[in-house]
């Protein structure tokens, strides 16, 4: 009887959530950012934002709730009602690596969020002041062993995406290098310009101008293919097959949304990221829009989690 009872309440939940998909959506729909405005993800989400309210008929706005490294923004998703309204700019932090860098969450990252459809990839780069004297990975992993120690990465803050990206790195390279965090990129960037640091790995957004003057020296693209804008720089694969340290950024709901509302909205957004405009102004961020069905950001997103665990336990790197 048991048996018969769970069968007929999720025929009826898939019934339920059918019928919801035909109408959906029928109002405005809340996009969290979990960042400030005028930052990459911000600018991103907007990007993307006004042709999903085209194609969908309704009012796309923008929440921004910054903080805690994304979890108040996450917060608010998960505790959203089911039914796909609700929508979370999704960085690695909230269900990838935040599990592992916070002792608690007030949400649970596996259940309580659902990957959707991934938005982009922000392309991340290993630069160097031009005094390092190295103008490949390998140049830089055989100084930097040869001396230990000697060499500070900068960073916008501890845990943020670009210091799991050297800690990565020197997991992987075997490299002991000091990190030097500060408040914010433009003045990481600034100290690494200056020479006070002399190496990180952040977007290429933010370090490509400097990369074009010559202020800074582009060794490797931490992605797995070449970046569009620097077609002649390795990347850090070529040393180290399979490294990848360019942060994803997808779209979730609250777990639990019907399936049918799910696949309308990857679809809407798999057709917004090939349109021509919207490929090109993400590129110009450094951001590569690469649709996906939500099977496959699910496997992403286990397959990222994994892995940044494993850093993060090795490095020992906690949020503030």
């Amino acid at each position: 009887m048991n048996a018969i009872r769970t069968m007929a309440l999720a025929t009826a939940l898939a019934l339920a959530g059918s019928v919801a998909a035909q109408t959906f959506p029928d109002k405005p729909l809340r996009f969290v950012i979990p960042f400030a405005a005028g930052g990459g993800s911000d600018v991103m989400a907007r990007v993307i934002a006004e042709p999903l309210s085209q194609r969908l008929g309704q009012p796309v706005v923008i929440d921004n709730k910054p903080g805690a490294n994304a979890t108040i923004g996450a917060d608010v998703v998960a505790k959203s009602p089911p039914d796909g309204y609700t929508w979370l700019h999704t960085s690695p932090g909230p269900q990838i690596t935040n599990p592992y860098l916070m002792a608690k969450l007030p949400y649970d990252p596996e259940k309580d969020l659902m990957p959707v459809a991934r938005l982009g990839t922000f392309i991340a780069v290993l630069a160097v002041n031009p005094s390092v004297p190295a103008k490949s990975v390998k140049e830089l992993v055989e100084y930097a062993k040869a001396n230990p120690k000697k060499l500070n990465f900068s960073s916008p803050g501890i845990a943020s995406g670009s210091h799991l990206a050297m800690e990565y790195f020197k997991t992987v390279s075997g490299i002991d290098v000091v990190h030097v965090p500060y408040k914010g990129t433009g003045a990481a960037i600034q100290d690494l310009i200056s020479g006070n640091v002399q190496l990180t790995i952040d977007s290429l957004a933010a370090l490509s101008p400097y990369i074009k003057s010559g202020q800074l020296r582009a060794l490797a693209v931490a992605y797995p293919q070449r970046a569009p804008s620097l077609p002649d720089v390795p990347t850090i694969a070529d040393t180290y097959p399979g490294f990848d340290a360019s942060p994803m950024n997808y779209l979730s709901v609250r777990g639990g949304t019907p399936k049918p509302i799910v696949d309308r909205l990857n679809a809407e957004v798999n057709a917004v990221l090939v349109m021509p405009a919207v490929k090109h102004k993400l590129l110009d961020m450094g951001v590569v829009a690469t649709p996906s069905t939500p099977d496959e950001i699910a496997r992403q997103v286990e397959s990222e989690r994994a892995k940044y665990k494993k850093v993060i336990e090795t490095s020992g790197v906690k949020a503030e």
